[in-house]
């Protein structure tokens, strides 16, 4: 059983400390006592062969697990032969590069589905099964593909949706955001109960096996009645709180990677996190 603990992307205090490059990241998050990172592709994947495996390197030198969130630019469930053949191209640039660096896991967010949800959702399914099958061809199954629940209703990655893009194949994971579903749920991740129920659907579909490693995003978030508007930190008045999570991750023994998304400060939040769950682990134990 291990819950790792780290960023989504580099936060301001690293580059007020004076770094430039991510390669610095692994070493100053063991610094702080953290061992996860999530390297950001989401304006494209820019990095290079050359960046991505000396990033690999430190982080196996440093104890830290990598994983990369793919580009904003996916739409899985797109009409459009060219917005399909990009959607595609994101995807195997982000496997390439998470190929590079030894990373676990390519983070993706599903895209929209407003107008017509059953026949996104019905693309998406078809077309996420062809990656699958290139990306096995290319020789990266050894990768997860993890989609994230969604932050907006709008949005292509509901739960059950989620869970229904699982199937598609062993490789294909939950990222499970829980401030994407407090602000979808209109607050409703403010009891217990509710993170409760998000584990216990995960398990009861697809088991405890294909849960090993639970790929979790968490940060406060405000959110309108159409969803997610913006991130923000432990500093600041806005839910979900970590705390029934971090229990529930003790008394249930789960291994997970929860990565912190506050606004500038991911890295001191989810310090802030686990501390709440070494707490809660000692508690228990």
């Amino acid at each position: 059983m291990q819950v790792r603990f780290g960023p989504a992307g580099n936060p301001d205090s690293f580059q007020r400390q004076g770094h430039k490059s991510s390669l610095d990241m692994p070493s100053w998050l063991k610094n702080m006592g953290l061992d996860a990172y999530e390297y950001q592709c989401v304006r494209g994947v820019h990095i290079g062969e050359d960046m991505a495996r000396r990033l690999g390197e430190r982080a196996a030198e440093n104890g830290v697990a990598l994983s990369i969130h793919a580009p904003y630019y996916i739409t899985l469930g797109t009409v459009d032969p060219a917005l399909r053949e990009k959607t595609k191209k994101h995807f195997f640039d982000s496997l390439r590069a998470a190929h590079w660096m030894s990373a676990r896991t390519v983070v993706f967010h599903p895209g929209g589905g407003a107008k017509d949800r059953d026949g996104a959702k019905s693309r998406a399914l078809a077309l996420l099964a062809e990656i699958v099958r290139e990306a096995a061809e290319k020789g990266w199954s050894g990768i997860r593909i993890a989609p994230e629940t969604a932050g907006k209703p709008a949005q292509l990655g509901n739960l059950e949706e989620v869970l229904e893009f699982c199937a598609v194949g062993p490789e294909v994971v939950p990222a499970v955001d829980f401030g994407h579903l407090h602000a979808a749920s209109q607050g409703g991740f403010d009891r217990p109960e509710a993170f409760e129920a998000v584990l216990d659907r995960l398990e009861n579909v697809l088991g405890r096996e294909k849960l090993a490693n639970l790929h979790i995003h968490f940060s406060p978030v405000e959110f309108t009645a159409g969803g997610e508007k913006r991130h923000w930190t432990t500093l600041e008045d806005f839910g979900p709180g970590f705390s029934p999570l971090a229990e529930l991750l003790a008394k249930r023994k789960m291994s997970a990677t929860v990565i912190c998304e506050s606004a500038g400060r991911q890295a001191e939040d989810a310090l802030i996190y686990k501390q709440m769950y070494e707490d809660y682990k000692k508690s228990i134990t």
